[in-house]
């Protein structure tokens, strides 16, 4: 291929938007010659490269997106290490069927077990399989949407936790919450209610919930009624990991 030809075909490329035909079509031409590949052999190839990329720069955004504070995988949790966890229900979750039915995951369990860690881990794996997620601390999401009420953006501001298609809200219950914010997590949660998945991680047992919401029993109820109705709840017990170091002799 002449230089002008070959201006005009990278010119085409970049027009088309095929960035990773025009980096390794070269390379692929060598291989094709030498291997004696056909012409289809050749334009598969050229295409499975190109839909690979594409598919690697998607997660990519995704899990930009999703704003985890730290990656996280099943392999890096020490399922040793709490003296509860029922370990088949978690790694049975990593299958991400409770996307596919819009159910529910409560991590329960005091600091430093590793709650916040597989929350992450079952995020990133749900970015992989190409679904949206979004990670954002529990009272965090409810000043984020505080603010938005006060300039009167709270409809738009709702869109951003009520369309991903998995939302993970950490740490609900280390804080306590106002009836403002009660009712704002609520219409999170409604709004999610069947149509989609979400996962909270919390330090407090269902019964002691209301302390959270301000002591609003009749909120908590209706809260707990839409969040559990197609839920697990994975319970785990034991002392902080951060911990370990200081605990052991």
């Amino acid at each position: 291929m002449d230089n002008k030809a070959n201006t005009t075909f990278l010119q085409h490329l970049n027009y088309l938007k095929l960035p990773g035909i025009s980096e390794h079509y070269e390379t692929l031409l060598v291989k094709a010659m030498a291997d004696n590949w056909t012409h289809f052999d050749l334009l598969s190839q050229i295409i499975e490269l190109e839909a690979t990329l594409r598919q690697e720069r998607a997660i990519a955004r995704k899990i930009k997106a999703a704003r985890f504070p730290v990656m996280k995988s099943l392999e890096q949790f020490r399922f040793t290490w709490p003296e509860q966890i029922n370990e088949l229900q978690v790694k049975d979750l990593f299958r991400l069927q409770f996307l596919k039915q819009n159910q529910n995951i409560i991590f329960m369990g005091t600091v430093g077990l590793g709650k916040s860690h597989l929350a992450t881990a079952l995020g990133h794996q749900a970015c992989l399989q190409g679904s949206t997620v979004l990670f954002t601390n529990a009272i965090d999401a409810i000043n984020d949407l505080v603010v938005a009420k006060k300039a009167g953006k709270l409809k738009h501001q709702l869109k951003k936790y009520l369309k991903p298609g998995l939302l993970i809200l950490d740490e609900l219950g280390y804080l306590p919450i106002d009836k403002t914010g009660a009712d704002l997590l609520f219409q999170i949660i409604s709004g999610r209610y069947e149509q989609g998945a979400t996962i909270i991680t919390t330090n407090r047992a269902y019964k002691d919930w209301p302390e959270i919401f301000n002591n609003d029993s009749t909120l908590t109820s209706a809260l707990l009624d839409r969040l559990i109705h197609h839920a697990q709840t994975v319970i785990i017990e034991g002392k902080s990991y951060r911990m370990k170091e200081k605990l052991e002799p």
